[in-house]
């Protein structure tokens, strides 16, 4: 059994891959993020993912195509389904790439984070696993986010601050110079 899983970072795919490892043949990750903003948070985030990935001895299949005007030409006037956009982007292209290798599961370590609506997740990996008929992997790593964070630590890899795009971005850092201000 193979599975190949989406990379959204770093510090998400370290205890996935780590369990992943035990449940199939082959685990291989695939890097497509082309919503990340600013260019150097996204050439950061990229560069994490091949040390720990060198690391861990983790095969990965880079898809190395930063395209922010794509993604925010995709989400103009309809911010509030952004996120719609980013997981839909992003899953398709790992289940064409999926596909294409003959993998047997295709997943995404975004499932690992409480950050990400889940059920929007599950919604859009479902309809995308119908579209090109390749099964998607939906276990939840129990306990998985809280010891990333301690192994990604350990490791000494990069970690970010907000989800990614643009709008995160500006959600985290209007949120602390709120919180700032009002001390």
């Amino acid at each position: 059994m193979k599975i190949l899983v989406h990379i959204c970072c770093a510090p998400c795919a370290v205890y996935p891959f780590y369990k992943l490892k035990h449940d199939f043949e082959e685990v291989m990750g695939f890097w497509y993020n082309p919503n990340i903003h600013p260019f150097l948070e996204y050439q950061r985030r990229l560069e994490a993912v091949k040390v720990w990935a060198e690391k861990e001895e983790v095969r990965v299949i880079y898809k190395d195509e930063y395209d922010i005007k794509k993604f925010l030409r995709q989400v103009v006037y309809r911010e509030s389904q952004r996120c719609l956009f980013c997981y839909y982007e992003r899953l398709e292209k790992t289940a064409i790439f999926a596909r294409r290798g003959e993998f047997d599961y295709f997943s995404s370590t975004l499932f690992l984070s409480p950050h990400q609506d889940q059920e929007l997740l599950k919604t859009v990996i479902e309809t995308i696993s119908k579209k090109y008929r390749i099964k998607p992997y939906l276990e939840r790593i129990e306990g998985g986010w809280q010891k990333g964070i301690e192994l990604s630590k350990k490791m000494k890899l990069y970690r970010q601050e907000y989800c990614g795009c643009i709008y995160s971005e500006e959600e985290r850092y209007r949120k602390k110079y709120q919180e700032k201000k009002n001390r």
